[in-house]
């Protein structure tokens, strides 16, 4: 299968290159020429083996093919369970059991093994650059630290990530180096994107990106919503509805596709933060990208969604079609604490201020007499926000293991202006 850039249908490449590149050479996003039918019609014994058979296709001419199943095996290592809540119909995906407690491990995980495995001996260090709204700098430090032939650099909003988060994108060290970025997230993306189209610096540092921009963080998030899809169908003979917390579009993409794919989808909804550049976009307002608002939320504070272009092009550019196709609704820092505050009543669980912009959706949805099912989907465990949620909730919320395990180690961040020529001469002293 051949892969092509969001902007020009001319610009094809094989997988590996798309995944070792990251961004397309015009600075569109690569995407299948055709999205394949999914090889599944009930549920794998496992979620590696989901991975497996879904990702298949896409890795047909991929010099990963013969390898596809240990890859998988390594980034799923982990369960996705999806769990019950007090009412019937009420489901929550977790997707927080993972080493940095995010949706983002499964992913992060799968391109670093990926990367690592197309790397010929004698090439060059690649240089991973990451922006993060909180929760994928960790993710992608996790899986590369320490991997031979990779450096990171994590670029993240200084003072707008939680400090359990910050903590976890500065514990690393070795060959993983944050910096606290004076800007918002949307100016950590834009200095990513620059360093990534930026032709000349290309040639002195072989450099990827592991955002959600990436197809090796795209392909892979497919996986869960296959599986827990898959089950629910099995069990319940209907397609299970999902809610989808979202930012920069990744996630909800990743759904998007395994519907395309046939799996039982039903209908995706999308729960913002206060920056509703989404919703007001499909209430049909013309799509306009603004500064980003700091929220409770923060991992979603993003004024400018790069997957939104992904979404445009797979919707053949009409956005009467995109707006046909999805519901966005906001939730704001009040509605994101009284969700939180309810929640263990309501619903029997602790959310994070991310995973309570779905709930509240679904509250919405009930209220408006919806009684079809619908699966929230848990995007981080809320002890990566005790700040926030403790105090809603009135009581401690203990961190998993490995969460735990990294808040024990000392943490340190560079601080870095929004200014690309800055960071351009850092990647080139360092690592050039």
């Amino acid at each position: 299968m051949k892969f092509l850039s969001t902007r020009s249908a001319t610009l094809t490449t094989s997988l590996d290159n798309a995944l070792a590149a990251g961004l397309a050479p015009d600075g569109g996003l690569y995407v299948p020429e055709h999205f394949p039918k999914a090889a599944l019609e009930t549920p794998s014994a496992t979620l590696d083996q989901t991975a497996h058979a879904l990702l298949a296709p896409y890795f047909d001419d991929s010099a990963l093919r013969d390898q596809l199943g240990d890859i998988c095996a390594h980034a799923f290592s982990f369960p996705a369970p999806l769990r019950r809540l007090h009412d019937e119909n009420d489901w929550l995906l977790e997707l927080f059991h993972g080493p940095t407690a995010a949706f983002k491990d499964y992913a992060a995980r799968f391109l670093a093994e990926a990367l690592s495995r197309l790397r010929t001996v004698d090439a060059p260090p690649t240089t991973i650059i990451v922006a993060t709204s909180g929760d994928t700098g960790a993710a992608v430090a996790a899986a590369f630290h320490r991997r031979p032939g990779f450096n990171v650099a994590i670029l993240y909003p200084d003072g707008r990530v939680s400090p359990r988060q910050a903590h976890g994108l500065g514990c690393w060290g070795d060959n993983v180096r944050a910096f606290r970025v004076d800007g918002s997230f949307d100016d950590c993306q834009r200095l990513a994107k620059q360093a990534l189209s930026d032709e000349t610096l290309r040639r002195e540092i072989a450099l990827s990106s592991a955002n959600s921009i990436s197809l090796g963080r795209l392909l892979p998030q497919t996986a869960y919503y296959a599986q827990t899809a898959l089950q629910f169908h099995a069990n319940h003979g209907a397609p299970l509805n999902y809610i989808v917390p979202t930012g920069n579009l990744g996630n909800a993409c990743a759904a998007f596709v395994a519907k395309r794919m046939g799996l039982p989808i039903g209908e995706i909804r999308l729960a913002t933060n206060a920056n509703d550049v989404l919703p007001r976009f499909f209430a049909g307002a013309d799509y306009a990208p603004q500064a980003s608002l700091a929220t409770l939320a923060n991992a979603m504070d993003v004024g400018a969604p790069s997957n939104f272009e992904r979404l445009r092009y797979w919707h053949g550019g009409g956005d009467a079609t995109l707006r046909a196709a999805f519901v966005a609704e906001s939730v704001d820092d009040d509605g994101i604490r009284d969700t939180i505050r309810e929640a263990p009543r309501r619903h029997g669980i602790v959310p994070c201020p991310h995973t309570a912009t779905g709930l509240r959706l679904l509250e919405r949805l009930r209220e408006a007499g919806d009684t079809r099912p619908w699966a929230v989907v848990a995007t981080a465990h809320p002890a990566k926000f005790e700040s926030i949620v403790e105090p809603l909730v009135g009581h401690t919320v203990e961190p998993p293991p490995a969460l735990a395990a990294s808040l024990a180690r000392p943490a340190s961040a560079e601080s870095l202006p929004a200014v690309y020529e800055t960071l351009r001469a850092l990647l080139r002293a360092d690592w050039a």
